[in-house]
């Protein structure tokens, strides 16, 4: 049997005297979506931050591909293939789609001596990427005009320019129409249908119980669920999270 595609084991992790986490396992394997709740203090932000290399953990291991890694930061873990959609995205309003799918990542052509910033093959490559995703958004749009549907699209296409194999998305449905959570489920899907795994961090039930193959449930910093969606419900969900059921 092959190894997961990312693992945590008995991670902990702990700021002075507080336990954010507390000897926490999780196993990602290919093209699986991850439902990931609980509620505020739970240990979610400081789990996925440990995955995004932006904290060490104080004890534990973390592996990737079967082998044991320690991120020296968020670029190391990016580098190695692991990408985040932040809740507030991180996009620049007064830029093009293309622009802001290329922050940081900028394409240069050379003449004679200079370089200079290669619009047009950005350009072009943003739409291939916004072609795959089936994404509405146009490479010259600015972000400033867009829905919150078509801001995701642009952070998503972001994360496929390294062809990542994880995302991490946090709460990409957060304050956004039905329409464009409907649009959000659609990307996420379309991600897991091209191999990627997407941890996605949620307070929506609905979301997780409509694009998650797995629910994992943390509460005060210890993880009290890991169960197909298949074998759980809202309810049972519901009852984890605030601690009326103690532990699936």
């Amino acid at each position: 049997m092959s190894a997961p595609l990312f693992e945590l084991r008995g991670v902990s992790k702990r700021f002075g005297g507080i336990h954010a986490l507390e000897q926490v396992d999780l196993s990602l394997g290919a093209g699986e979506v991850i439902g990931l709740m609980g509620d505020n203090g739970a240990g979610k932000s400081t789990m996925v931050r440990i995955i995004a290399g932006n904290f060490q953990p104080s004890e534990g291991e973390v592996r990737l591909k079967g082998e044991a890694v320690r991120f020296a930061n968020s670029a190391d873990a990016r580098d190695r293939g692991i990408e985040v959609v932040h809740q507030d995205l991180a996009l620049c309003d007064n830029l093009t789609a293309a622009d802001n799918v290329f922050l940081g990542r900028e394409l240069k052509r050379r003449i004679g001596p200079f370089r200079f910033l290669d619009y047009r093959a950005m350009a072009r490559r943003a739409g291939e990427l916004f072609a795959e995703l089936q994404s509405e958004t146009r490479p010259a749009d600015k972000v400033r005009m867009m829905s919150g549907g078509q801001r995701q699209a642009v952070a998503i296409a972001r994360t496929r320019l390294s062809d990542a194999p994880i995302v991490l998305m946090d709460e990409p449905t957060a304050a956004i129409s039905v329409r464009q959570v409907a649009q959000v489920l659609a990307l996420i899907e379309r991600l897991k249908a091209s191999g990627v795994t997407v941890v996605l961090i949620s307070h929506r039930m609905p979301d997780v119980f409509t694009v998650a193959d797995r629910l994992v449930v943390l509460r005060r910093g210890r993880k009290v669920a890991d169960k197909k969606i298949a074998d759980t419900s809202p309810e049972e969900a519901t009852g984890l999270i605030t601690g009326a059921i103690e532990r699936a």
